[in-house]
Formats: C-alpha cells, sequence, structure tokens
C-alpha cells in the first residue's frame, strides 16, 4: 500500500524543484570563487584591490546559505542526532519527525519567514544600501534572499512532512 498518487506527485514536484533550486544556487559558488581570486590577483599582484569584492562575497554567501538550505534538508544536511535516530525503525523515524515538522519545524518557519519579509520589505521601501564600503551596492535585492530561501525551506519542509507521514503509516520510507 502506498500514499495517494497526488502525494506522490506532489513530493516529486517539490522534490525536483528543490534540486533544481539547488544546484542553481550552487553555481553561486562559482561567482564567488572568482571574485575573490579577482580581488587577490588585483591586490597583492598589482597593489590594486577592488571596492567591491567584499559586499559581493557575503552577498553571495548569505544567498547560497538561504536560497540552499531547501536543498540541504531535501538532502538530509541538516543537524539530526543520528545515533538514535539510525536505530529507530522507519514508522518510529517518521512519527518523530512528522511530530517535529508539526510542533517544531512549521511554526519556527512560519515566524523566521514573517520577521524577514518584514526585514525585506523595509529595505525594499527605502532602497536600502550597504555602508560597510565606498561602494555602497544595493542591498535590497540580497535581503530578499531571506524570506524567498525561507518559502523555498517550508515548500520542501511539506514534502518531508508527507514522506514522514508515509513512514509513519506505512513503516518504510516512499
Amino acid at each position: 500500500m502506498t500514499f495517494p498518487t497526488i502525494v506522490r506527485t506532489t513530493t516529486r514536484a517539490i522534490d525536483t524543484f528543490t534540486l533544481w533550486t539547488g544546484r542553481v544556487v550552487a553555481w553561486f559558488a562559482v561567482v564567488l570563487m572568482f571574485a575573490i581570486v579577482y580581488h587577490v590577483i588585483l591586490r597583492y599582484g598589482f597593489e590594486a584591490p577592488t571596492v567591491w569584492a567584499y559586499d559581493i562575497t557575503y552577498m553571495l554567501y548569505g544567498s547560497m546559505f538561504m536560497l540552499g538550505s531547501a536543498y540541504c534538508l531535501l538532502k538530509g544536511g541538516h543537524v539530526r542526532t543520528d545515533f538514535l535516530y539510525n536505530r529507530w525503525s522507519p514508522r518510529t523515524q517518521g512519527i518523530v519527525d512528522t511530530i517535529a515538522y508539526v510542533v517544531l519545524f512549521f511554526p519556527a518557519m512560519y515566524l523566521f519567514f514573517d520577521a524577514g519579509y518584514i526585514y525585506a520589505e523595509r529595505s525594499w521601501e527605502q532602497l536600502e544600501r550597504g555602508f560597510y564600503s565606498p561602494w555602497a551596492p544595493p542591498i535590497y535585492p540580497f535581503k530578499t534572499a531571506i524570506p524567498v530561501g525561507i518559502a523555498f525551506l517550508i515548500l520542501q519542509g511539506v514534502s518531508e512532512l508527507l514522506k514522514s507521514l508515509h513512514a509513519a503509516v506505512y513503516g518504510r520510507w516512499p
């Protein structure tokens, strides 16, 4: 016995979306690396440091962290007490995961999304610029990665909750 087709289709669609976004966001690391290498070559090779490298690196890394969190959840990369969890039956794992998603994950993600949305909204209203460097880049697009990343994480959480329910009901992971 398996979950209804609509549930399987839903989890596959969400997982595919998360996999795709994770692969796109992974390319941020390449851009980040080139920005750092370019800056280091100019700074130490030609004594002409860039004014934008620091801003680009923290914006790219922060965006990678936020936008890649759903991918990390999909791949099981978040913190878990595996020495206990791995000893449990799939049914017990599913029950514990279901309770954790409903009681802890979704309420926390709602609060984070709400706060992140307000944070990004204010930044857009002010057309906020960074004051950390003479370049003073616009940072409102960067701050938008917070609620977007949390929305991706909530969406992947729905898929993980459905898989957990499957394990709790059927005693095996889909």
